[in-house]
């Protein structure tokens, strides 16, 4: 499953995904998680130090060998650079999956391991000096993009991506491509009305959405998140002296995490696997493929100088069938 993780600056997202990545490898499912905020931050929530989290390879680096290898011999696109972020595949293209190693994965992604298991992290590179003014950190995070359009995961594999800031996320169609996205909201106005935003956007393009309460110090707290996010409210986490530790650089095994804590990210995981059977890869391929096209009128077209619209495969729909077919 493609899990997101959003909420305004400061909700502690970065922190709950890494929580619910953990909880993850402390089953032995198979993860790939990604850095797509701004502040890269998700390397050092799992335990990463400075210099390993500083060494994680910026995707946004190697876009060019992303374009090549999934373009593979598909006869629509005519060379890598022609690709932007919203290419869609089609015949010939290649596609990723979460347990397999390829050349994205060797240049991009590295394996961190944590108490009970490891996991593959990639991160899109941090906003950099030589972006100052000239840059749009949405182009960095277009590689992730591409990957999961081109991306094959299947009911025990998790790709779980801790998303830009804010109501940034719908800078692009990539809000689109999870089949779970939790937004972590505090018990504030400023914290619910990122949810109202994300809820208004999304609503259009059938977005499965949850709200995780956090930093919820009281039931007066829970019953102002709940008055307004509704039934889209999940579950909610407190104070946390395991991640204050964690946050101070003493991590203690993730097995000392409070059981309370501990329940809500079983509750994350239950309605994330309860997703799948919600999949709709005809959906999935339609969507992308308006965004595609919106973004090729809007300016891929005049910046690869050629009619992006030629690169839709109109009988081509991703689904895990592909996974099987290709196998053999």
């Amino acid at each position: 499953m493609k899990i997101a993780f959003v909420g305004k600056g400061g909700s502690g997202k970065t922190t709950l995904s890494s929580l619910f990545i953990r909880h993850l490898a402390a089953q032995q499912a198979h993860v790939v998680a990604v850095d797509a905020d701004i502040n890269q931050h998700l390397g050092a929530a799992l335990g990463l130090d400075d210099d390993e989290a500083a060494a994680l390879p910026a995707m946004g680096a190697y876009l060019p060998l992303i374009k090549d290898y999934l373009r593979g011999t598909n006869p629509r696109i005519a060379s890598a650079e022609t690709m932007i972020k919203t290419t869609p595949p089609g015949e010939g293209s290649r596609l990723l999956r979460v347990c397999e190693d390829n050349p994205v994965y060797e240049a991009c992604a590295r394996t961190v391991p944590l108490d009970d298991g490891e996991i593959r992290l990639m991160a899109t590179g941090p906003f950099t000096e030589s972006d100052l003014g000239v840059a749009c950190y949405h182009s960095k995070v277009g590689a992730v993009e591409l990957c999961l359009n081109h991306l094959l995961d299947g009911r025990d594999e998790y790709v779980v991506v801790d998303m830009t800031a804010g109501s940034d996320s719908f800078a692009s169609g990539m809000f689109t491509r999870f089949d779970m996205t939790f937004l972590v909201a505090e018990p504030t106005r400023k914290g619910v009305s990122v949810y109202r935003q994300y809820k208004e956007y999304a609503r259009d393009f059938g977005v499965s959405l949850k709200v995780v309460g956090n930093k919820v110090q009281g039931q007066d707290d829970l019953d102002f998140l709940r008055e307004h996010a509704g039934e889209d409210l999940l579950v909610s986490l407190g104070q946390s002296d395991w991640v204050r530790a964690m946050e101070k650089g003493r991590p203690l095994r993730f097995e000392h995490l409070e059981e309370h804590n501990r329940a809500a990210l079983h509750a994350l995981q239950e309605a994330a696997d309860a997703s799948y059977v919600r999949r709709d890869w005809e959906r999935y391929t339609r969507q992308m493929v308006h965004f595609h096209l919106r973004n090729a009128e809007s300016w891929g077209n005049a910046k690869t100088g050629v009619d992006l619209a030629a690169q839709v495969d109109p009988a081509f729909v991703l689904g895990e069938r592909m996974a099987a077919v290709s196998a053999r």
